[in-house]
């Protein structure tokens, strides 16, 4: 009996150290694992870091000219606000823009974006604009740039807009044609603005 219990003892503790033996390795399989994501996460953000240029700091006013070659050439990672009252931007706006009323700007702008996010502001006038701009400045948005001239200037440039009067308006000349509008925007980027 007493060689049984032994033989019992030395089984459970021979059972036990290959539960332990199993569980350490499986935790440092997992940790392997773990490393070597964390390394090609890294090694992939330095090669997209040496592709991908950071974008300087947008400036406090901007041309239309800078916004549309920006979605023109699809770069990521910024936000085009209309500060117009509701009605008037569902009339017509910026392709892409968000609706943020003057009087709910730093409101509804706060919980949705991000401060360090690039921000381009328009409203019905540059006073409206410069206001708008200067709120969100205040509310702690570190990259915000008024847009002058706003929807009337977004246009003269041919700059995409949609709404209700938008898309009763006719198509321009050069609005299906590729080869023309990329003469336009050669020509508009050798402007001296």
């Amino acid at each position: 009996m007493e060689s049984e219990n032994k033989a019992v003892e030395t089984a459970k503790n021979a059972a036990d150290s290959a539960k332990n033996t199993a569980e350490s390795a499986a935790k440092n399989v997992a940790d392997a694992a773990n490393n070597a994501g964390q390394n090609a996460k890294n090694a992939l953000n330095n090669v997209v870091g040496d592709v991908i240029p950071s974008q300087p700091p947008v400036d406090p006013q901007s041309d239309v000219h800078v916004l549309k070659s920006r979605l023109e050439w699809g770069e990521p990672a910024f936000t085009i606000l209309d500060v117009r009252d509701r009605m008037t931007y569902n009339e017509g706006h910026i392709m892409g823009s968000m609706s943020m009323p003057m009087d709910e700007l730093v409101d509804r702008a706060t919980p949705s974006l991000v401060k360090s996010r690039d921000i381009y502001v328009y409203g019905a006038n540059d006073q409206e604009t410069n206001q708008a701009a200067q709120a969100l400045r205040s509310a702690g948005f570190e990259h915000v740039s008024a847009l002058k001239g706003g929807l009337a200037a977004w246009k003269a440039v041919g700059g995409p807009t949609e709404g209700i009067v938008e898309s009763m308006t006719p198509a321009g000349a050069d609005d299906y044609n590729v080869v023309d509008r990329l003469k336009n925007h050669a020509e508009t980027q050798n402007k001296d603005v």
